[in-house]
């Protein structure tokens, strides 16, 4: 509660965060420079699977607010999912260093600061970098997934899609990169055209710019994204055996070069995860909270079907207890429709150097609640570790804007050794279940072991490369001619499916983004 000596109007404000239940401690009101301790900002730790937001240019502690809020929910029992795009959020992990920098900023807003780590676990895209690799398979990718890796446009993306629905029609699993690639080749060839007469077409130079960017992306070091062993998802939602929540650490900086990729990933484990989990509806406490750093590469330059994807995708996921906070640098990087459902807002400051950057801080003014402040004045002198706050009440209802000088993390702000994050990868026993690439026969092989081969040469040696011959072939089924027909018939195919929940899940996957053919 506020003390006599509090400002009405900071009374006010903190009236606005008196919750009953439990909540994450944000930080203390501010007003015009002074921090009142006993006038709180929290959040409700049951509506953090409302998403949220968490703005402002560079330098002003989002990454800091990031830790903060992730480190109170695994203290309360709920995982945490953080992109590491600049490398320094693995500190999470270890306790932090006390200072008097850090003293300073407790005793401000109240805070009993003690050092304090997180049970953490450290992933990297495909093995590029330190962490246990994270890979996906082409086909739970899916089309307008890589459509969106590869910039292609609709009607190449539409194209695509049309490969992915042959492929899982025949049974050709798309596990990498070099399985896309010989499907796409054959659809291509007179007899892949004859198969999908009834269907559609492929055009030959739409399967050549798909080719060629799949080149262009297999030569770049993504193919290793790509592949088995698939990561599992549920991975994310551990917590220890005294109840904390795991926090898991993803490692991007060796892959900013490719942002458009490591954004499409990341919506790619969301997609995962919800069709996997369970509708649960409103609950004390999320199932987990994702942090979707760098969000403005997400959007930026995506299709009109890959933004009512996400939208849809934000929406749908929150009935499965998943919150998803956007970090970026203005609101104005997030499409309205998403932005839409972002029912909780921690804006940092903002810069109004430049036309432009005034026009951005007038928008972001106008998505805030009426207050008070002079919020145009307040977010362009705002220092570091504070924050213009609204988040919704446990009722649902917005919270009062609260300007506010925000706690200081409990863990180490900054990267950890190198040697210790090693340490605790081989440590984890996930390491020995995704460390190694696993390389099964699909798509490629099955293709280019029933390609037509030219006659042998009358005499001389065999060419060393030459495939070893086919097992005889049985004889097709009346009805089921073609190249594919014998696929059909052969009982490793019918098997294709590594198990019936995960092709479930595959096509709700599909669903989601628009490019599921597949009706039950």
């Amino acid at each position: 509660m506020s003390s006599d000596l509090t400002p009405p109007a900071v009374r006010e404000i903190a009236d606005g965060y008196a919750f009953t239940g439990p909540a994450l401690e944000l930080g203390a009101v501010l007003l015009d420079g002074t921090a009142y301790p006993d006038a709180r900002v929290r959040i409700p730790l049951g509506v953090l699977n409302r998403h949220g937001l968490v703005a402002g240019a560079t330098g002003t502690g989002k990454t800091k607010t990031l830790q903060l809020i992730a480190e109170q929910l695994s203290g309360q029992g709920v995982p945490v999912f953080l992109a590491d795009v600049k490398g320094d959020v693995s500190g999470v992990a270890a306790p932090g260093a006390p200072g008097e920098r850090t003293a300073a900023r407790a005793a401000e807003v109240g805070q009993q600061w003690a050092p304090q780590g997180c049970p953490a676990e450290f992933y990297a895209l495909g093995g590029q970098g330190s962490g246990i690799p994270i890979r996906a398979t082409v086909t739970s990718f899916g089309p307008l997934l890589l459509a969106k890796v590869l910039d292609l446009n609709e009607t190449q993306e539409s194209s695509l899609s049309l490969v992915f629905h042959y492929a899982d029609g025949k049974g050709l699993e798309l596990y990498d990169l070099k399985d896309l690639t010989a499907v796409i080749a054959f659809l291509a060839s007179p007899e892949g055209k004859e198969e999908l007469r009834t269907i559609g077409g492929l055009s030959a130079a739409t399967a050549g710019v798909i080719l060629r960017a799949l080149t262009v992306l297999e030569n770049e070091g993504a193919g290793a994204f790509f592949g088995e062993p698939e990561f599992d998802t549920a991975e994310l939602l551990r917590t220890t055996a005294e109840g904390k929540g795991v926090v898991s650490v993803l490692e991007l900086p060796g892959v900013q070069d490719r942002p458009r990729l490591f954004s499409t990933f990341l919506m790619w484990l969301l997609a995962d995860l919800y069709q996997e989990l369970p509708e649960v509806g409103d609950l004390d406490k999320p199932e987990l909270v994702f942090f979707f750093d760098e969000a403005h590469l997400l959007f930026k330059g995506a299709s009109k079907a890959f933004l009512e994807a996400i939208t849809q995708t934000v929406r749908l996921i929150r009935s499965k207890g998943v919150g998803i906070f956007f970090v970026t640098q203005t609101p104005r990087d997030v499409p309205s429709d998403v932005l839409a459902q972002l029912g909780n807002r921690v804006q940092h400051a903002l810069r109004a150097f430049t036309p432009d950057d005034a026009k951005a801080l007038k928008a972001t003014v106008s998505t805030f609640p009426r207050s008070s402040y002079d919020l145009g004045e307040v977010l362009t002198s705002l220092g570091t570790g504070e924050a213009v706050v609204t988040v919704l009440s446990e009722k649902g209802a917005p919270t009062p804007v609260a300007a506010t000088r925000l706690r200081a993390p409990q863990s180490l702000m900054g990267p950890i050794e190198a040697t210790a994050l090693r340490a605790a990868v081989d440590a984890s026993p996930l390491t020995a279940r995704y460390r190694d690439a696993v390389d099964r026969e699909s798509a490629y092989e099955k293709l280019a072991a029933r390609a037509p081969r030219p006659e042998a040469a009358p005499t001389g040696p065999e060419p060393a490369d030459r495939p070893a011959p086919s097992p005889p072939r049985r004889e097709e089924p009346k009805g089921a001619g073609g190249l594919l027909g014998s696929l059909l018939s052969n009982p490793t195919v019918k098997s294709f499916a590594r198990s019936a929940g995960k092709q479930l899940g595959q096509e709700i996957s599909r669903s989601l983004f628009g490019t599921s053919k597949r009706r039950r």
